[in-house]
This record gives C-alpha cells, structure tokens and sequence, in this order.
C-alpha cells in the first residue's frame, strides 16, 4: 500500500487545499503589508486600539502584552491576556488596529460567553492529541493493516479536523466585532474601515484553508481505509 506523499492519491486529493493554503498565506502578508503602510487617521497604535474596544464594551480585566513574531497576535482565555506582536502593539497603520481589534474580539466573545469560542476551547486538549499521534498510529494501522489502528487513528485525526471547523465562526465572529467597533469608537472612518476589514478578510482565509486541508486529509483517511469504499492495498 502506498502512502501519504509517495501515494498519487494522496497528491490527487490534497493539491487542491496545498494551493489553497499558500495562495491564502501569500495574499494574507501582501495585504498587511500594503495596509502597513496606511496610518490611520486618528493615530491609535494596536494597542490603544484594542484597550479602547474592550473598555467601551466594560472589560476591564484583560491584560494587553506585546509577544514576539510576525502576525503572532492572540488572545489566552486562560490568563485573560491579549498578546500583541510588536508590529501590530507599536503600529499606528490600519493593518494594526485591525489585527489588535479582531484579538480583542476574542476577548469579548470570552467576557460575554460566546458559545463556539468556549468550544473550542474545549476541544484544545484533544485536538492536540489527535494532530500529534493520529499520523503515527494510521502508518503503523496501515503497514500491519490493522483495521482497529486505522480507525483509531481517524477517530483521533476527526478532532483536529473539528477543531478547524469550530475556529471557522469563532475568528469570523471576532472580525465582525471588531469591524463594527472600530467605527462605532470613532477608531477609524467608514473608508478607513475597509482598509483595516481586507485586512481581516484575508487572515480569515488561511482558517478557511487549514479546515479545507483537514477535510481533504480526513477524505484520503477514510478512502484509504475503505470506509468510502475506497481499497487500502
């Protein structure tokens, strides 16, 4: 049985969402960088962005750091911190508080118990376990050709394949927070706004891509299993 890279199958299947993935990666840097270079209009670094949309919606008890890393921005529901790449903390451009405003989004969907959010939180632990070991397990399923292996292994893999799909309305979701507060708190105007929301729309595109990357993976899984009828020979 062929597998994984050296299986046409394979290379059939996930083309398609390999394209997809480097397209969405490239236009994603190309639009930060071209709305890096437009300062917003009232002069908020990321940071004061994201203190402004949290405050105006009564948070007050998230803590706002600078991190390290390129577009390395996110919000720990567990420490109720929001870490800001310096890029993004220090930066005045729209690129900037656009990203700080979608991070803080997350904030509110925690202080405000947003359900998909929680979810997904939920499912951190096991879909960890199932991104590290199911590869593992489904080669040794597939060289013994032990069924029980195989479909452990899928079982597993499914969980990270869910966790991409939940992510999906959890990072819309806080886009479309922060698109209308960065209008409503007088952040940016109505033209900036689009500027800043490009810059969103495109980050939101390597989520669509990795859930499509896990949905093709899951399909080859599953034909290479035979549960689609496909053959594991």
């Amino acid at each position: 049985m062929l597998f994984g890279f050296f299986d046409p199958l394979y290379l059939l299947i996930m083309l398609p969402g390999l394209l997809l993935s480097v397209w969405a990666s490239m236009y994603t840097k190309s639009t930060f960088a071209k709305f890096s270079r437009v300062r917003a209009m009232r002069g908020y670094t990321g940071a004061q962005a994201a203190h402004e949309m949290l405050a105006r919606n009564g948070v007050n008890d998230v803590t706002i750091q600078m991190t390290r890393g390129f577009l390395s921005d996110h919000y720990d529901p567990r420490s109720k911190t929001l870490r800001l790449s310096r890029d993004v903390y220090h930066g005045q451009s729209l690129s900037a508080v656009g990203v700080a405003c979608h991070e803080a989004g997350h904030a509110l969907q925690h202080a405000h118990g947003y359900l998909a959010l929680g979810l997904r939180t939920a499912l951190v632990p096991a879909a960890s376990i199932g991104s590290n070991f199911s590869y593992f397990i489904l080669i040794v399923g597939f060289l013994l050709r032990s069924q029980p292996l195989v479909l452990t292994g899928i079982l597993l893999f499914s969980l990270a394949v869910a966790f991409t799909l939940i992510t999906l309305p959890v990072e819309w979701n806080a886009s479309a927070r922060a698109k209308k507060a960065m209008v409503a708190t007088g952040m940016v105007s109505p033209q900036e706004q689009r500027g800043a929301a490009a810059v969103l729309n495109a980050a939101f595109m390597t989520y669509v891509a990795g859930a499509v990357s896990a949905l093709l993976m899951l399909l080859y899984y599953l034909l290479r299993s035979g549960l689609l009828g496909g053959r594991d020979d």
